[in-house]
């Protein structure tokens, strides 16, 4: 995705708000939709300055999702696997149960699948993925997981349980529902790290 950006000023301005924009179309329209007519009309910019600035509507909203996701659910870095676990968990529970992060949910989930959608979808947790799988790589470099470890899988096996009480399930999130999660989950990667002979049993 080629989005170019100029810094400071006019532009900062301009780019803060047709990402406000589009988030709160993303909110009221879902992404089938928002039209980049409407993003510039709701911002009080030109059409023409959004394409030219993002290319294409997919880009433009792939970049105002990433800019929230970048500011509810930052990487933490406490210097602690299960912390940090911890910690993303807990800012995600609370970003899924505020309105505009179940709203979000709900619509990435319910988009349709048609190549400019699936498109966007993968484009979206690729990044997102990408951000958090922090967490795993350098626990992978500080010893506390093996180097076989796939970083993204620790992720998605973090955020699912979430994610299907939201889109699902509409169950409440506990407050203790991130720590059992995490927990959980690291007793199955200290399982599946546990030697095994031949047969495949652990000796």
């Amino acid at each position: 995705m080629d989005v170019r950006r100029r810094p400071g000023g006019r532009s900062a301005r301009v780019r803060a708000a047709v990402i406000e924009a589009t988030n709160q179309l993303l909110l009221e329209q879902g992404l089938t939709g928002l039209t980049v007519c409407e993003v510039a009309r709701r911002a009080q910019v030109n059409e023409t300055s959004i394409y030219r600035r993002w290319g294409t509507r997919e880009n433009l909203i792939i970049d105002a999702l990433l800019a929230d996701a970048a500011e509810q659910l930052p990487v933490p870095d406490t210097g602690s696997l299960r912390d940090d676990l911890i910690a993303y968990a807990t800012a995600l529970a609370r970003y899924l149960t505020s309105p505009g992060g179940n709203a979000l949910d709900r619509a990435l989930a319910s988009a349709g699948d048609d190549p400019a959608t699936r498109r966007l979808r993968d484009q979206y947790w690729d990044a997102r993925y990408a951000q958090s799988g922090q967490i795993a790589e350098r626990a992978i470099k500080r010893g506390e997981l093996p180097g076989t470890t796939e970083p993204r899988f620790v992720l998605e096996m973090l955020v699912a349980p979430l994610h299907f009480r939201i889109v699902l399930t509409r169950e409440p999130l506990e407050p203790d529902l991130p720590t059992r999660i995490v927990d959980a989950l690291l007793r199955g990667l200290v399982t599946a790290a546990e030697p095994r002979n031949r047969d495949g049993n652990r000796p």
